[in-house]
């Protein structure tokens, strides 16, 4: 017998590619998935991708979930604190949402509204330290998509002194994935394809985490909505502080990061070569006219910005290699 895992939340975007991941798993048993509107559907008829995966959507409660070892919860934000909080002490949990990330209370209201959870330990392993923090914890507060794609980027840098904190521009692009399955007029093919529109400008909910987790005291943030199915790509600027080299920054901070690739000089990273993967791609250079350090990450949303990250954290969690189960690779054409 492996590792009982259980999936609340299954039912979504992220839920289903937390599913597909667990049903390859070398070492996770996938006991229960759960939903809400979709609960006694067979998980096939929600995530045709999954036909063979004989298991059926179940109604999400704590019951369903609390014979698991781990449960993974991909809830809308708001709702995976109760849950969480009605599971045995002794079942290990990822939160796919925003319920555990910030530590402060105030940005929690501000950003999310209602009451502050309380924050876990922030699931990002490849921060300084984090990842004996994750494998030594119960409770995992996993990243915001947009977050992991900037944070890889700009935390080295600052950790290292080599831009300043105060001046950072983020513009970045996701696809339409990351706004969740949930019919919404502006995500019709219609409205997506051929366009490509801002969103949240100047107050989106991820900034808060963003600051907390790479030390950025300024930060702007603008996302944009791309006529893709999944995929990030962030372009982050920000003043120097010296001539310190950006590239070699980065290469040295992430030498022993198995999913987070410095590309070649010359080489710049895009959405479609992270498909499927758990990676995180990253080229930087420094502005010939403005002098601006300017680094470009490229994730899958559903991958390293979600549901891989998710596994990542459990990999730790339960003393796993950090890559069993997750590719490096991405899928192409």
């Amino acid at each position: 017998m492996g590792i009982r895992v259980a999936v609340a939340g299954a039912s979504g975007y992220a839920g289903g590619e937390l599913l597909r991941l667990l049903a390859g798993h070398p070492e996770f048993e996938l006991i229960a998935a759960t939903a809400h509107s979709q609960a006694g559907q067979p998980v096939a008829a929600v995530h045709p991708h999954l036909a063979g995966l004989d298991l059926v959507f179940a109604a999400t409660e704590p019951a369903t979930l609390a014979d698991a070892d781990l449960v993974f919860l991909a809830l809308p934000h708001g709702q995976s604190a109760a849950l969480a909080a009605a599971l045995p002490g002794t079942v290990k949990v990822v939160d796919l949402g925003a319920d555990h990330r910030l530590r402060d209370a105030a940005a929690w209201a501000r950003y999310y509204g209602g009451e502050h959870a309380g924050a876990w330990t922030y699931g990002l392993p490849e921060l300084p330290g984090r990842r004996a923090e994750i494998a030594a914890a119960s409770r995992v507060a996993s990243t915001g998509c947009y977050a992991v794609a900037t944070t890889l980027a700009l935390a080295p840098l600052i950790a290292a002194g080599a831009v300043r904190p105060d001046d950072v521009v983020v513009v970045a692009a996701s696809g339409t994935s990351g706004a969740g399955r949930a019919a919404k007029a502006h995500l019709l093919g219609s409205e997506v394809m051929g366009d490509l529109s801002p969103y949240k400008v100047g107050a989106h909910q991820h900034v808060p985490e963003i600051r907390q987790a790479t030390g950025a005291t300024g930060l702007s943030f603008t996302p944009v909505l791309a006529p893709m199915p999944r995929g990030i790509l962030a372009t982050v600027t920000a003043a120097p502080t010296g001539d310190a080299d950006p590239r070699a920054v980065l290469a040295a901070a992430y030498a022993d990061a198995p999913f987070v690739h410095v590309l070649p000089e010359g080489a710049w990273p895009h959405t479609a070569a992270t498909t499927g993967s758990n990676s995180c791609h990253l080229q930087a250079t420094v502005d010939a006219d403005s002098g601006r350090v300017i680094v470009v990450s490229a994730i899958d949303n559903l991958g390293k910005g979600a549901a891989g990250q998710a596994v990542q954290n459990a990999n730790l969690m339960v003393g796993l290699p950090e890559t069993t189960g997750l590719s490096v690779f991405g899928v192409a054409p």
